[in-house]
């Protein structure tokens, strides 16, 4: 493990930056930094990007790891997390750059996915007001689970790691290996004392600090989705802040949303990372190819298609998901769940021409093979 914690893995720069994008950067201030964090120097956030930043919309495509860290940086300050529970500042830095080096260079469960997962948990709780209804506890747990969500993910999941019986199975004993590995390098993190932003805390409440952070993490866990959304739903037409199992159950709930939350934002980008999530997919059900293990159709790219893909987990997976959260915060419809609604039907009207054109395909075949008997 100290090996692991140790080792850097370098975050892919990504290609899709316009000249909009460069000028956009340019007013972040300060001196660009270079792209290994290492040499990670302070930014001064602009206003635009403080602002943008609190919004479900932003754009992570535009940010170099570094500039990403600053952003990170910034969220613990202007929550208030800083001050309230005296956290060393050069020490959130340092632990932030440790969280950097330990997630991998992967095409979609990478640092950059991290961020998006923690940028989206800092735009709810702005857009929610959570920090009216829960302590700053919570909130400090959500952020840093948020954080911590996927550490060292390998790029092969559960399902991967249980059929091929990897060292990660066996030591999690098939329950959730991924999700338990993602808590123990958080934590492994945690107790290096250059990176513990915990370090002032008394021993109780870093216990309920590391509860609640595990707690979130483990439900990240996708196989668990029916169990907490139905938990949840039980819950929420009597909704009692003062409850601690449905304060609990709403943070589970939150961070699932955060975490699979790309189609919320706009297409542009979201869809990049449909892309990512496919080649990662394909490069598991490949090997799961090679290796004679069970494939699921979802991640076989002789079988799925972008439309095929997206369509079945926005209409049955996010969009209830979501709307249930709505109840409690109706706020979230026009900023969260709309777009949604729309991703989703964008897609079905990509599965439709889809469908036209394998219509009029063998239709086509079919001609050129009448020719050639002719």
């Amino acid at each position: 493990m100290g090996a692991l914690l140790s080792a850097v893995h370098p975050v892919t720069t990504d290609h899709r930056r316009t000249q909009k994008t460069r000028l956009r950067r340019l007013a972040v201030g300060g001196q660009r930094g270079k792209t290994d964090p290492s040499h990670h120097t302070p930014y001064h956030l602009s206003k635009e990007t403080v602002e943008a930043l609190r919004l479900p919309a932003f754009d992570a495509w535009q940010w170099e790891p570094n500039e990403m860290l600053s952003c990170l940086e910034h969220m613990y300050h202007d929550l208030g997390l800083v001050k309230d529970f005296n956290i060393n500042p050069i020490t959130l830095k340092r632990w932030l750059l440790c969280i950097h080096d330990n997630y991998r260079n992967n095409p979609f469960h990478n640092f950059r996915h991290c961020f998006c997962v923690t940028q989206m948990m800092y735009s709810m709780i702005w857009l929610c007001s959570l920090q009216e209804k829960f302590t700053q506890v919570d909130i400090l747990i959500l952020m840093t689970a948020a954080v911590c969500h996927d550490l060292d993910h390998p790029g092969f999941n559960n399902t991967y790691q249980i059929n091929a019986r990897t060292e990660l199975a066996v030591r999690y004993n098939d329950i959730s290996p991924l999700e338990n590995h993602h808590c123990a390098v958080a934590f492994q993190i945690f107790s290096q004392p250059d990176c513990n932003i915990f370090s002032n805390f008394d021993p109780e409440a870093f216990k309920q600090i590391r509860q609640g952070t595990i707690t979130l993490i483990l439900a990240t866990d996708m196989a668990r989705h029916g169990e907490i959304l139905d938990s949840f739903k039980q819950k929420v037409d009597n909704f009692d802040y003062t409850d601690e199992e449905h304060v609990t159950c709403l943070k589970m709930v939150l961070i699932k949303c955060c975490d699979i939350s790309n189609e919320v934002r706009p297409m542009e980008v979201a869809e990049p990372w449909v892309d990512c999530l496919l080649e990662e997919y394909f490069m598991q059900s490949d090997r799961e190819k090679t290796e004679g293990l069970p494939v699921a159709p979802f991640m076989d790219r002789e079988k799925v298609t972008k439309p095929t893909a997206q369509i079945g987990f926005i209409k049955f997976v996010l969009i209830p998901m979501f709307e249930t959260v709505m109840k409690l915060f109706p706020q979230i419809e026009e900023a969260m769940v709309q777009p949604l609604r729309e991703s989703r039907d964008r897609y079905e009207e990509l599965k439709q021409i889809d469908d036209a054109m394998n219509e009029v395909r063998p239709q086509s075949d079919h001609g050129r093979k009448e020719e050639v008997n002719v």
